[in-house]
Formats: structure tokens, C-alpha cells, sequence
């Protein structure tokens, strides 16, 4: 072996433990990383021994991101009236729960959650958004029984909401509720104990749509027990429920398996194993099959957007295909795409919609087929 050989050798060995030293360091400071933002996000206090903020009352406007009822302004009969549940905007620390009159809350709902989520069902829907004590971002990090707990907690409120938005609304016939993410799963459970022992109720569901949210099929499959998935977009009395994830990260994929709860009784329990469904958005169907991207009506950045305002959608962009539960996607490679921001916002729900288009066109073909179909 020549001596240039065995330099060469060398220097080959030198740079390979390098780059596993390295990658290892990376991985190390990732883990890091992640523990001490937990660490800062827990509030270090048992759920148990801890003091909830002032509780909600729905009678008044200060309870609501939107009530068409209490804004001074008519509720068109016209129209369906709709139920929104925002996911997870607090990101915790001394407190479990986050406070109704949080300014920090206000505006990311404001910014996020009702523009991206809310608005798709706004052309045709009488939109009304409660606020209530949701849980920290940290209880979406861990299956701690003290942060299922706090998640328990939310449904008082959410529940509580639902029943005066019977009670409120005006806009006449069928009801839309929409849950994202931690309203998802709260969601979930309304249409459970709520909605699917009342005859009348279960009647008048146009459907249901469970954004960023996994739900057992034995429970919300085609035969689910409670409310079934939906097949096609003629069906109403359905659930749309999807996880979206990019295709291009399984790390992303298990993470999110690994943390997904499910409602067993009055307790959120581990997903695990169990099948969820998958409603392709794009699809508007229990499929496995792919959709490609001439079939995507529009995604859009509208955080920041004024209610009311249309955003701009950008279409035939994003593909998806329901795999194993979970809706592995391809986006566009705009930066208006791309997750920003801090550690927190990196793990809520993201700050833009890819599926906006496809489910303002899948809402507005239930509403028509509920319309006639009734009496």
C-alpha cells in the first residue's frame, strides 16, 4: 500500500468519525433543545391541586371570537350556521389552562386559526367561535395523566359553548361544527355525547369536520358508532378527519401517532395501535387513493387576513394521500409554506391552510345536499 494510500485512507477515516460526531451532536442538542423547552413550558404544579381561570359565560359577547348574534349584525337565515373550535394557541408555563381574556390568545385566533380555518366555511356558514380555557401546548406534548386532565378540563367549556349556540343561533336549518387540532379532539367528544344520542340533533348535522385530528375508526368509521366518516361529497351527517403530515418527514409521522389520545368514557386515553380514519380533504372521501396536484383547489397563507377578507388560493399545488391513518402531503415550496417562527408555533397547528379551496368547495356541496334532501 503506498503511502499516498494510506494518507488518503486517513484523511477518509478522520472526516467519517467527523460526521458521525457531528450528527450525533446535532441529534444531542435537538433532544436538548427539546427538554428545556418543555421543561420552561411545564407548569411544574399538579392538575389536580391547581386553580382553573374564571370560567366562560356564553351569554355574554366578551365569550366569543365571533357570535353573528351578539356582533350587531343579522345571522343570514340563508346560511348554515357554524361551530368553530380553535386549537391550541397558549403555550403554557406556571398555568395548565389559558385565560378568556388572554390578548395574547385573542390575536393569534384572530391571526391564525379563524382566517386559515374558520373562513373556508364563512361564504356560506353564520360562523361562531367560543373561547374557552383551552389547554397549553405542553399538554399536547405529553401523555402525562395530569396534562390529559387539563385537556378533559377544556371540554367543560367547549360543551357548554355548543349547547348556548343552540340556544343563540337563528340562521335556521342543519349545523356545521369545525374542530382544529386540540378543537379536534374536543370536537370529537361533542359529537359523541352530544350530537349522536339526539335523534333530532344528529338530524339536522350537515357535518362535521375534525382538521388536524385523529379518530379511532371503531368509532368514526363508515360504520362508526357515533358519526360516521364521510364516503363522498353528496353525504351529509358525516366527519371529515384528517392529520397532515409532509410527506418527506416519518419522524414528523410517529411523533404524531405517539401523542394522539382519543376519548375511552370521560378520559383521553393513547391512540396507540388503533386504526384512525382518514378523510382525504382533496377527495372529500375515506380513500387510499392519491390525489395528485391538478386536483387541489387552493392552498393560501391568510394569517393576518381581516374576517371576511378572500385570500388569494394557489392551486393543482398539493398532493395527498391517506397512508396508515395519517394524510401524507406534498406542498408548495413557497416560503409562505414553510414553518416559522419559534420552537412553540413549530409544533401547533400551522400558520397557513394547504387545503382552504378544497374544503370551502366540500362544505358548500354538503350544505346544498342537506338543503335537499329536507323536507
Amino acid at each position: 500500500m503506498s503511502m499516498w494510500t494510506q494518507i488518503l485512507q486517513k484523511r477518509w477515516l478522520s472526516l467519517l468519525i467527523g460526521g458521525v460526531a457531528g450528527a450525533f451532536v446535532t441529534v444531542a442538542w435537538i433532544y436538548l433543545q427539546n427538554d428545556i423547552h418543555r421543561n420552561y413550558l411545564d407548569p411544574k404544579l399538579p392538575f389536580q391541586v391547581y386553580t382553573p381561570p374564571r370560567a366562560p359565560d356564553y351569554a355574554r359577547p366578551t365569550a366569543w371570537h365571533l357570535n353573528p348574534q351578539m356582533a350587531g349584525y343579522y345571522a343570514d337565515p340563508r346560511k348554515v350556521d357554524v361551530f368553530f373550535v380553535h386549537g391550541t394557541t397558549f403555550n403554557g408555563g406556571r398555568d395548565w389552562l389559558a385565560r378568556i381574556d388572554s390578548k395574547a390568545v385573542d390575536q393569534d385566533v384572530h391571526a391564525i386559526h379563524l382566517p386559515n380555518y374558520a373562513a373556508p366555511f364563512a361564504i356560506m356558514g353564520n360562523v361562531y367561535a367560543p373561547k374557552y380555557r383551552q389547554a397549553s401546548l405542553y399538554t399536547q406534548l405529553t401523555l402525562r395523566e395530569d396534562a390529559r386532565e387539563a385537556r378533559q378540563f377544556a371540554y367543560r367549556d367547549v360543551e357548554a359553548a355548543f349547547r348556548a349556540f343552540l340556544s343563540q343561533r337563528k340562521g335556521g336549518r342543519g349545523f356545521v361544527i369545525v374542530g382544529v387540532e386540540q378543537g379536534g379532539v374536543l370536537a370529537e367528544r361533542l359529537l359523541r355525547d352530544v350530537v349522536a344520542p339526539d335523534p333530532e340533533l344528529k338530524g339536522q348535522l350537515v357535518a362535521a369536520y375534525l382538521l388536524e385530528t385523529l379518530v379511532p375508526e371503531r368509532q368514526f368509521g363508515s360504520e362508526g358508532l357515533f358519526t360516521p366518516a364521510c364516503l363522498s361529497r353528496n353525504q351529509v351527517g358525516c366527519a371529515v378527519s384528517y392529520l397532515s403530515v409532509e410527506a418527506n418527514r416519518p419522524d414528523k409521522a410517529l411523533q404524531r401517532q405517539q401523542k394522539a389520545v382519543y376519548w375511552e368514557g370521560d378520559r383521553l386515553e393513547p391512540l396507540n395501535a388503533q386504526k384512525a380514519i382518514c378523510v382525504n380533504p382533496i377527495l372529500g372521501g375515506l380513500s387510499d387513493e392519491s390525489a395528485d396536484a391538478k386536483r387541489s383547489l387552493g392552498a393560501t397563507n391568510a394569517t393576518g387576513l381581516e374576517w371576511g377578507v378572500e385570500p388569494a388560493l394557489i392551486p393543482r399545488k398539493v398532493s395527498a394521500r391517506c397512508v396508515r391513518g395519517l394524510l401524507l402531503v406534498e406542498k408548495p415550496g413557497s416560503s409562505s409554506f414553510q414553518d416559522a417562527g419559534t420552537w412553540e408555533d413549530q409544533r401547533k397547528v400551522n400558520a397557513y391552510n394547504l387545503f382552504y379551496g378544497d374544503l370551502q368547495e366540500d362544505f358548500q356541496k354538503r350544505w346544498t345536499a342537506f338543503r335537499t334532501i329536507q323536507p
